[in-house]
This record gives structure tokens, C-alpha cells and sequence, in this order.
């Protein structure tokens, strides 16, 4: 079984970007990241940590501008906390090991899946490919993810 823990080494290889968004509780810019357009299966994680958060399996268009997923991949790996800034009440989502910020979730997700939108900052997420599962540790979650 992986540990997944936030670590200095993590912590300084991020990206000026990166660490804004995942220790500042920062956004991207509606439309600018990198992973909006991804199709590719496969499972994203913690850019610190590395823990498995959301399936490609669970990605849509939301058209929101950030990548929306309607569940995460293992509810263990991800906090809700009441997020009351900015004049408004929201839900924030953070990783549990991590600790990074990774957006909020609303619920004006698909109804047929649950209803829910987990609306998240790429610049908090690494993509591992379908076919690197296996050999970066995360086989156990290839059933969640759909065959090419």
C-alpha cells in the first residue's frame, strides 16, 4: 500500500503556478489549464502527494473552464471544508494527505451521476496515463478507469 504525504522535495519542485494554487488556495484563470482538455484515460492525483483523487471515467465538459469530475476516486484521499470567501459560501475540496487545494465541488453536477461537480485547478493535479498505472503503483484503480 502507497503512504501519500506532502514533502518539502514536492513542496519546492512545483511551479510558481502550482504553489499558488495548491498552498495559497489559489484558482487558474478560467480556461488556461493544462488538463481542461484532457481525454486521455487514466487517473489524476495529487500533484503533491501523489494520492489517486479522480478517474478520467469521472471527467466532463462542464463548461465551467476548470476540469470537472462527478466523484472522486476514493472519497478517503479527498476534505470537504465550508469555504466562506470571497462574499459566498462554498465547498471547498482539499487532498488528504497533501493538503492542497483543489477547487470546490457544486451541486449542479449531472444529475444521473450523482449530481455533483467537483470543479478543480489542473495546476493541483498529475495525469497518469492508463497505460503507467500499473507500474506507478495505482493498479488497483485500472477498474476505474475506461478501456481504450
Amino acid at each position: 500500500m502507497n503512504t501519500y504525504q506532502k514533502s518539502m522535495n514536492a513542496i519546492s519542485a512545483l511551479t510558481k503556478e502550482q504553489y499558488r494554487v495548491t498552498q495559497e488556495n489559489g484558482t487558474e484563470r478560467p480556461g488556461t489549464g493544462e488538463l481542461l482538455k484532457n481525454t486521455k484515460p487514466g487517473i489524476y492525483v495529487d500533484i503533491v502527494s501523489g494520492e489517486p483523487l479522480f478517474a478520467s471515467s469521472a471527467k466532463y465538459e462542464s463548461g465551467c473552464g476548470w476540469p470537472s469530475f462527478t466523484k472522486a476516486i476514493d472519497s478517503v484521499n479527498v476534505i470537504e471544508i465550508t469555504d466562506r470567501s470571497h462574499g459566498m459560501t462554498r465547498t471547498e475540496v482539499r487532498s488528504t494527505h497533501g493538503d492542497s487545494h483543489l477547487g470546490h465541488v457544486f451541486s449542479d453536477g449531472p444529475k444521473d451521476q450523482g449530481g455533483l461537480r467537483y470543479c478543480i485547478n489542473s495546476a493541483s493535479l498529475r495525469f497518469i496515463p492508463r497505460e503507467e498505472m500499473a507500474s506507478k503503483g495505482y493498479a488497483e484503480y485500472l477498474d476505474q478507469v475506461e478501456d481504450i
